[in-house]
């Protein structure tokens, strides 16, 4: 019953009742048009030698799907062009219909056969065109009637082009995307009608007083009439609460509608998300417009030196980040994608995450809502300094647009103003004091629209006075540092400020990459030269020593880097919170030689939702229903001297684990967050050197039971430099072949820690599975433990695949 619940709950809209969402039958060219024309000449001429050429697409649409990971280029920044013939049918007489967009990168012009009807800069707030005159002026055209049989031809030109004077900087770690990439909405709503509905749910810090006051905004162009307003409040089961009902004089504008006592209301938290409904109708005339909103009584409180206090009571914030990001669709990620990778999320033990670094679609924040997930929402001012007017105008337009958008959200709790505004690039002038007087600019009007929630930047210390809260620069064991320093840098930092959140920690794992000795690199790093992020230390090349550029890149080491931190922040009584960057694997044009090019790889999964190891070191902490999970699921094969004792890791929230390798029982463990690694669950056992070692777990949290199993090879033959390549078909299913590629010395002893470049190709009928920014979905990707996988769709035909390292004989592989 309760996912029955959930699933109505996250399929309610605030939109009016006549929506419809615009997915199918676009066309699109990823190029500049000589004029609209030429998007509409071909249908009016019947033309058949149209150029250029137009492709077939389905909203959302990214102009970067594949090209954002492509190792050879780099990615796709201009305009675009998407058309469309709509059928209209607005049910209202004298009623308005419009163009929603949900988000569109990142200039957007809109035409009506060839007239241009609205326009749009920035590439993540929502905005609306109304397209009733323009509608009702093409209706009464020959064009109408003949060419387009009744149909309304719809163009949009959708533009990433770089852009100095725009947000975010191009010097962004992120990719700033191209194309319809959210979803676009016709929507039909009487004469009267809302631009939106303004819920604002406050309770005291007992959580026993509740005040809900409901405001009306009519939208320009609302003509003079009485209209006649019903409101309803409805309780988390959905049994009235409350209604009201009054007349007001409807015109442009904000309007009070009414102000509901509620007392002891059913609280909102991460545990227990409850969630009110208000339900308003608007009638004037015949016509009747219903808005449908969710909203959620809770109590914030950052204490000044202390922790985050939600309803009163501490709550450490337990969180991540998340980029519009997804392999094969890059920003267009469908709602079915949002609600399993935020489901993910929550059942890793997320309660907060910061949404890095725009504004997001209203999917993401529903869901939040009732997932229980506590929310910092920031505008796209990132890296590269502070342009001129129209810059600053486009900041300030956008954060209003995020908080009124997103205003009636229980999980917001920040609005975030920057990040990383210390970094310049973009202008010949850089400024500190230019730069605060338009950072309390942002915080004022912040304010302003909001004044029951925090502001808050990241990573600018000559700025961090004028927020409510700040996070410094703090990767500990990643940039600077090692991973122990991390508790007595934290402490330094929060002393500085009133009050403190640490966003942004963590460190790369190339997925499938392993290693027997993952800390090896932190002997090279001096202690005491602090923990934050400086200019160049995100380069592998040059400067200091630091993991990020010495280290193995292994998931072993960032599991012990997590893991530290995560057992240390359970010490820390003082602390809010932290969140990790980022959740999943996202591409960037700023890393082209990572392992997997062009690709951030801090994710605790990647880019397609394949869960890497650190996922269930963050489980092991952060949840209470039972699980366990043995280290090294995706290691096929370990190394050591024969009869040398391995260290088996397993990651559970258990009271206590029994490990059991081979038939052979090495005993019980109890869990003990504070004992190194894994919580105290490790053993240290031998492995045969011959055949699968059987490494199986059972783990005991009172009467429950959870196990795990994994199979291992344990290889003691040493190897020399790699000499060849070996290339094998692993299997195939539904005509997907999996090929793996193994780097071997001149004996042919598999090289497990070679790190070589691997270059997939293919000829033939197939095609390769690549441009997917994943460890096994990449053409050209750095080896783990001596091997790289690619995959192949077959099409039922012939293909060969090749594979090239550097210095070694071409391996091909007929299929």
């Amino acid at each position: 019953m309760l996912l029955v619940w959930l699933a109505l709950v996250l399929s309610v809209t605030a939109f009016g009742q006549n929506k419809i969402r615009l997915n199918d039958n676009w066309e699109f060219v990823r190029q500049d048009l000589g004029g609209v024309w030429e998007a509409v000449r071909p249908v009016v001429a019947g033309n058949p030698e149209s150029v250029p050429l137009w492709q077939k697409v389905t909203l959302p649409h990214c102009f970067n799907a594949l090209d954002a990971v492509d190792p050879d280029v780099n990615y796709y920044q201009g305009p675009g062009w998407y058309r469309t013939q709509l059928t209209v049918q607005n049910p209202y007489a004298g009623g308005r219909t419009l163009l929603h967009f949900e988000g569109a990168g990142q200039k957007t012009e809109v035409y009506l056969y060839t007239t241009k009807v609205g326009s749009h800069v920035g590439g993540y707030d929502e905005w609306t065109v109304d397209i009733t005159q323009a509608v009702a002026d093409f209706q009464k055209t020959d064009a109408f009637k003949t060419q387009f049989k009744g149909k309304i031809p719809l163009s949009i030109r959708s533009d990433n082009s770089r852009d100095l004077e725009m947000i975010p900087s191009d010097l962004s770690d992120f990719n700033l995307y191209g194309g319809i990439y959210r979803y676009l909405n016709l929507e039909y709503v009487p004469a009267v009608s809302l631009e939106r509905l303004v819920a604002k749910a406050e309770v005291d810090k007992a959580g026993k007083a509740g005040v809900l006051t409901v405001k009306a905004v009519f939208p320009e162009g609302t003509p003079a009439t009485n209209a006649q307003v019903s409101v309803r409040l409805l309780d988390p089961k959905g049994k009235q609460v409350d209604k009201y009902q009054t007349t007001v004089s409807a015109k442009a504008g904000e309007q009070d509608i009414h102000q509901f006592r509620v007392k002891s209301p059913q609280l909102w938290s991460p545990d227990a998300p409850q969630l009110y409904t208000v339900q308003v109708a608007v009638k004037a005339g015949a016509d009747t417009y219903e808005q449908t909103e969710k909203l959620g009584f809770r109590h914030i409180e950052f204490v000044e030196h202390g922790p985050f206090l939600l309803n009163g009571k501490r709550l450490l914030l337990r969180g991540t980040h998340r980029h519009e990001d997804h392999a094969g669709v890059a920003a267009a990620m469908t709602e079915p994608m949002i609600r399993q990778e935020m489901r993910m999320m929550k059942d890793m033990g997320v309660n907060f995450i910061r949404l890095g670094h725009y504004q997001q679609s209203r999917i993401v924040l529903n869901l939040c809502d009732s997932l229980g997930i506590t929310v910092w929402e920031e505008i796209p001012w990132c890296r590269g300094g502070l342009g001129g007017e129209v810059y600053q105008s486009q900041a300030k337009r956008m954060l209003t647009h995020m908080i009124q958008q997103h205003y009636n959200h229980p999980a917001v709790i920040i609005w975030g103003l920057g990040n990383e505004n210390d970094w310049p690039g973009d202008f010949p002038e850089f400024d500190k004091e230019k730069i605060r007087t338009f950072m309390k600019e942002l915080n004022a009007l912040s304010h302003q629209l909001d004044a029951s929630r925090y502001t808050a930047i990241r990573r600018c210390d000559f700025c961090k006075d004028i927020p409510d809260v700040y996070s410094p620069s703090i990767w500990a064991g990643w940039y600077r540092g090692i991973y122990t320093e991390y508790k007595e840098v934290t402490e330094k930092e929060f002393k500085d400020v009133k009050r403190f959140l640490h966003v942004e920690w963590g460190g790369d794992s190339h997925a499938g990459r392993h290693s027997e000795n993952p800390d090896n690199a932190l002997a090279k790093i001096s202690r005491g030269q602090g923990a934050d992020e400086r200019s160049g230390d995100a380069s592998l090349f040059g400067g200091s020593a630091r993991v990020s550029k010495d280290g193995d890149w292994s998931e072993s080491y960032l599991c012990n880097l997590v893991d530290w931190h995560l057992k240390e922040q359970e010490t820390m009584p003082w602390l809010s919170g932290t969140a990790y960057w980022p959740f999943k694997d996202f591409s960037t044009p700023v890393r082209p030689d990572n392992p997997i090019p062009y690709m951030n790889q801090k994710g605790v999964v990647e880019r397609d939702f394949t869960k890497k190891e650190a996922y269930y070191v963050f489980q092991s902490y952060w949840t209470t229903q039972p699980m366990v999970h043995i280290y090294g699921h995706s290691w096929p094969v370990r190394w050591g001297e024969a009869g040398e004792q391995k260290m088996v890791k397993v990651y559970s929230n258990c009271a206590e684990a029994e490990l059991f390798v081979n038939g052979k029982s090495y005993g019980v463990k109890k869990r003990n967050s504070q004992d190194f690694p894994a919580a105290g669950l490790r053993w240290l056992v031998p492995f045969n050197n011959t055949g699968d070692n059987v490494i199986k777990v059972v783990a005991r949290q009172g009467k429950t039971v959870v196990q795990d199993e994994i199979h291992q090879r344990y290889q003691t033959e040493k190897w020399a430099k790699p000499a060849k390549l070996m290339v094998e078909k692993l299997g195939e299913q539904n005509g997907l072949a999996t090929v793996q590629v193994k780097l071997l010395d001149a004996n042919g002893v598999q090289c497990l820690d070679a790190v070589s470049w691997i270059n997939f190709s293919l000829s033939g009928d197939g095609h390769l599975l690549d441009d997917l920014g994943t460890s096994s979905g990449s053409r050209k990707v750095q080896a783990y433990n001596g091997r790289a996988i690619i995959r192949v769709k077959t099409n039922g035909g012939k293909s060969v695949v090749g594979v090239q390292s550097e210095g070694l004989a071409t391996a091909l592989l007929p299929l």
